[in-house]
């Protein structure tokens, strides 16, 4: 009996050393990723202009070029990952990508399944309909009338989600697309009647594709845009959180919303 609770101990020893050699190994993802030298990064390149394909086919815009500098001051490279906007959270979760940019706000429901990093941009919400639109939206809620647009698995989604919940908004108005630009275009050809999303990319998707105009703007579903991690990636976190805290103290984000936004 007493050398079966010897081989017992011995193998609950051996055990533990194994565990604690395989944790120092893998070390936290942040290591991981400063040891690959790559962070993959997922992105809905349909949000100009946060997030598109240029015309030369590579990914640009506010997103993009405040990652590129973030992994730069990480002293890794960006691999990018184009994923339909709803999957990005999953993408994260499930460890298909490490982190995501794609103008994502903070909501409750998000962070019970991962982390945000700190502010980096805040953001408001409008409402577009085509030039001819003959309706009237003087608050966020008159847009329950019509049929409106939005893109899947944004806060925006989730607002008007809740006006169907109340009954204010009827399901068969609510149409979800994939992409934002699919439901501008279904703005313009008249299949929707309004549209919503980010004040920002709505107003470029409507510079774009003319015909557009924005008759509502405000903070409704929107606000401070964060940067989505794994949830308790605590080393990742805070060291996208100090390069944000750089940039914001040297102006950099300032002059990049110059840049893309003209303001």
């Amino acid at each position: 009996m007493k050398r079966l609770y010897f081989w017992f101990a011995l193998v609950l020893v051996m055990s533990l050393l194994l565990a604690a050699c395989g944790g120092a190994a893998g070390g936290s993802q942040l290591d991981v990723i400063k040891k690959a030298g790559v962070i993959k990064v997922g992105t809905s390149a349909d949000y100009p202009p946060f997030e598109y394909i240029d015309e030369s086919g590579n990914k640009a815009g506010f997103d993009i070029e405040l990652m590129e500098e973030i992994a730069k001051r990480l002293g890794v490279k960006v691999e990018w990952v184009d994923m339909p906007f709803d999957s990005l959270i999953a993408g994260v979760q499930e460890g298909k990508i490490d982190i995501s940019i794609s103008a994502f706000n903070y909501t409750e429901e998000r962070d019970q399944v991962v982390d945000f990093s700190d502010t980096y941009y805040d953001g408001e919400d409008a409402f577009a309909v085509a030039d001819g639109f003959a309706g009237s939206i003087q608050a966020p809620e008159d847009v329950a009338a019509y049929k409106v647009g939005v893109q899947n698995g944004t806060t925006q989604d989730g607002w008007l989600t809740g006006l169907v919940d109340e009954g204010l908004l009827a399901e068969a108005n609510l149409f979800r697309y994939d992409r934002a630009d699919q439901a501008a275009l279904d703005l313009k050809n008249g299949r929707i009647d309004v549209m919503m999303a980010d004040s920002v990319p709505m107003k470029a998707l409507a510079a774009q594709l003319g015909g557009l105009k924005i008759v509502y703007e405000g903070v409704v579903s929107s606000g401070p845009m964060n940067i989505v991690i794994p949830e308790g990636a605590t080393e990742l976190g805070q060291a996208i959180n100090e390069v944000i805290a750089q940039l914001e103290a040297e102006g950099f984000i300032e002059a990049l919303a110059l840049k893309h936004f003209g303001q």
